[in-house]
């Protein structure tokens, strides 16, 4: 194994278990919503707690487009972008396929749970936006260190959609 393998290997591991206790934390700590015994509630709430989710993917387009507004790369036919500029492009690009994943997986979750297991939307929520600023950061850092939110974002999105697809069986 290289270096840089090993690099991403640490953060990818450590994203994934630091992932699983936030969201079992959260979910212990966040308290139940009453309401929530109908599919429309729950799925009204979980599009409420995902608009929250969204706010990573925001954030990136309008610091992309106020940096080349400001820059020399204004038009980006020129590619004047500098590394800092190509990094925030391809954080938001990241960040719309796993915000996609994440809207799909926990509306299609939130029809399946039980009222009081409803939790695990916003639990969902707060660690996805700690995760996507994790892999801004750690890119922006260095790209290597751009693994333990990236692991942290892509292993959320395979664990609500597996569970969504398990939560589905009869």
């Amino acid at each position: 194994m290289t270096r840089d393998q090993k690099v991403v290997g640490v953060g990818a591991v450590s994203g994934v278990i630091a992932m699983i206790a936030a969201v079992m934390g959260i979910y212990h700590l966040w308290p139940a919503t009453a309401g929530l015994a109908d599919i429309s509630s729950r799925l009204a709430y979980t599009l409420q707690a995902d608009i929250f989710s969204v706010l990573p993917l925001l954030v990136g387009i309008v610091v992309v487009g106020n940096s080349r507004f400001l820059s020399e790369a204004i038009d980006p036919t020129l590619h004047k972008e500098d590394l800092g500029m190509e990094i925030n492009g391809r954080v938001v690009e990241n960040t719309l396929q796993q915000w996609v994943l994440f809207l799909v997986g926990t509306l299609a979750l939130s029809v399946n749970l039980a009222a009081e297991q409803m939790r695990l939307i916003p639990a969902a929520v707060v660690v996805f936006i700690v995760a996507r600023i994790a892999f801004w950061v750690g890119y922006r850092i260095h790209p290597l260190y751009r693994a333990f939110g990236m692991a942290a974002t892509g292993y959320l999105n395979i664990g609500i959609i597996a569970f969504a697809f398990w939560k589905m069986l009869p």
